[in-house]
């Protein structure tokens, strides 16, 4: 696997240092997993065969599905509610931790009385999914309107609307991808 600064050097916009106004967090990606106790978010690239699973909100903004952490819920179980919530699809294989934005906020509270604070981790995974009902939004949660598996360069293109960073975030995901596959078939051969 190449080293930090040569997944940097490949993903510029993704490696830069981020600035979520929304959250007041200054936020650093990182290929280094943070501390579990750390992870208040859980985002997916889910992969329906060679496609991605995107979500289209009222604000019409493509993006991955994912969220907030429930108190003491495993990274997992986070993993497939925001799925069924969002997109309406189950994992059907393994998560695979991408990396993770580490994260430093200026509020002086946590968003939620569980977190962890100022310091969080926003943990981003890919994992084989597959959409099988409509999502399930919960009244409070972004409002879903459309869901689509489309291919990679296509979902590239529409990530672009959410943040400029999340384009080089689904390439990373693809490379990780391919390269368990890759190792899965040496283990097996």
């Amino acid at each position: 696997m190449p080293t930090e600064s040569g997944l940097a050097a490949a993903y510029p916009r993704l490696f830069a240092p981020q600035r979520w106004e929304w959250g007041g967090l200054d936020a650093q990606f990182s290929t280094d997993v943070p501390p579990d106790e750390l992870v208040t978010n859980v985002h997916l690239v889910g992969f329906s065969g060679e496609e991605v699973i995107l979500c289209r909100d009222d604000r019409d903004v493509w993006f991955l599905p994912g969220g907030t952490r429930e108190p003491g819920e495993s990274v997992e179980d986070c993993a497939r509610r925001e799925l069924l919530e969002e997109a309406g699809a189950v994992l059907t294989g393994p998560l695979t931790v991408v990396g993770a934005h580490h994260c430093v906020t200026d509020r002086p509270l946590p968003y939620r009385p569980h977190q962890p604070h100022p310091e969080k981790a926003w943990l981003w995974c890919a994992a084989d999914a597959a959409i099988v009902q409509a999502p399930t939004m919960p009244a409070d949660a972004e409002q879903i309107v459309e869901v689509r598996a489309v291919p990679v360069a296509e979902a590239a293109v529409l990530l672009l609307t959410d943040q400029p960073w999340l384009p080089d975030l689904l390439m990373l995901a693809v490379r990780e991808r391919g390269r368990t596959v890759r190792d899965g078939d040496r283990a097996a051969g």
